[in-house]
């Protein structure tokens, strides 16, 4: 192990969870800030939004708000900078789903000031890390950024979780999936404690999500739901704060990076992207290391998905379509040299994640991309 020391943040500074813990949160607020600025999106939580307004007010705070116009992309944090400048906000409070929440983490942090996070969803687990990714104006992922601290208060209230979409927590299952996938490629070899540690609680949480996710889906008022929606929102955001940046993403989360540059119209949600990218993580795993564990792992992982109507080709990802050109350009920009698919325990080159790609295409594809081979025009023969 080395002996370099690293700072690690490990969680937020302080965790309310569980019906109501909004009743709870209203009242710390104001001791962290006087002046929030309340940052959101999407016109489904406006409803939340209103209320968290009126009751801030209520208890004698003086938010003014916000909304995103893309994802959290330079254009939007520039907004916000200058809202919080000009109106002197001491703190803010991202209210909504993954990308409002990594803007309002990020605005926080180059702004040094508290940021409180309350999820809207279980879709990702970005209310608690300290973890912010940057998009373009169109979704196309840029970079992560490692920020100083996880927030000040994360408020998991149920009540604001229960009122999305299923197919957000369906996608949260994928996200959270990934971190067992990921971890015991990457890490498993590890000899620090804390990390080996993280890796089988990222197995915990894989085993959960195994057995309780089906009844999650289907009752919301259930024990099986509270398990899954907080493993995906609070337990894997834990794994990657124990573990630190090795238990955090490798191939899965660099699949998704490439894929979001070719996503310009109809949108994957972030974690139906990831659990795809599990699915051909393994079968590179498969191929090149000749592993017949992660087949095994693939074909249970894929009926699972297929169940909980998670995508398990490209064509689920409405890239029925997308021309090998494409492809390419999405595999180049996922193997990029600072790329987390490089944290594998074998090399991968934009050749090899294209061939696993192409798997999902049907034949016809196959076909044409070996004509491709024979012209020696997209993949090497090494």
């Amino acid at each position: 192990m080395s002996n370099k020391i690293l700072p690690q943040s490990i969680s937020p500074r302080r965790v309310l969870r569980g019906e109501k813990a909004w009743e709870h949160g209203k009242e710390i607020i104001p001791s962290i800030c006087k002046r929030p600025l309340l940052l959101g999106r999407s016109k489904e939580t406006k409803n939340i939004r209103d209320f968290l307004y009126s009751e801030l007010i209520q208890h004698g705070s003086n938010p003014i708000t916000a909304e995103l116009e893309h994802d959290c992309c330079e254009l939007d944090l520039a907004k916000i900078k200058t809202l919080v400048v000009n109106n002197k906000c001491d703190g803010v409070i991202a209210a909504g789903g993954g990308k409002v929440l990594d803007a309002g983490k990020l605005s926080s942090h180059r702004l040094d000031i508290p940021c409180i996070t309350i999820p809207t969803s279980a879709s990702t687990c970005a209310g608690w890390t300290a973890l912010s990714n940057i998009y373009s104006t169109k979704g196309a992922f840029i970079k992560d950024v490692i920020l100083d601290s996880c927030p000040e208060l994360l408020i998991f209230d149920y009540g604001f979780i229960r009122q999305a979409p299923p197919r957000t927590l369906a996608s949260g299952i994928g996200d959270a999936l990934a971190k067992w996938y990921e971890s015991s490629s990457t890490s498993n070899a590890s000899t620090d404690g804390l990390v080996q540690q993280a890796v089988q609680m990222a197995r915990v949480l894989r085993d959960q999500l195994f057995i309780d996710s089906h009844e999650a889906l289907l009752n919301q008022k259930s024990d099986a739901w509270i398990r899954v929606a907080e493993g995906c929102g609070l337990t894997a955001g834990l794994i990657g704060g124990i573990g630190g940046s090795r238990c955090r993403t490798a191939a899965a989360h660099a699949i998704h990076n490439g894929l979001t540059q070719l996503m310009h119209s109809k949108k994957s949600l972030h974690g139906e992207i990831v659990a795809y990218g599990i699915l051909v993580q393994l079968h590179i795993e498969e191929v090149i290391e000749k592993n017949q564990l992660a087949q095994q792992a693939r074909k249970q992982l894929q009926e699972f998905l297929k169940d909980l109507k998670l995508p398990t080709n490209l064509d689920n990802l409405d890239l029925k379509d997308v021309s090998i050109d494409s492809l390419r350009l999405a595999c180049e920009f996922a193997c990029r040299d600072e790329s987390d698919i490089h944290r594998l325990p074998f090399k991968v080159n934009p050749n090899i994640l294209l061939k696993a790609l192409i798997m999902t295409k049907g034949q016809e594809i196959i076909v044409k991309l070996e004509n491709n081979i024979e012209e020696n025009k997209y993949l090497d023969r090494s």
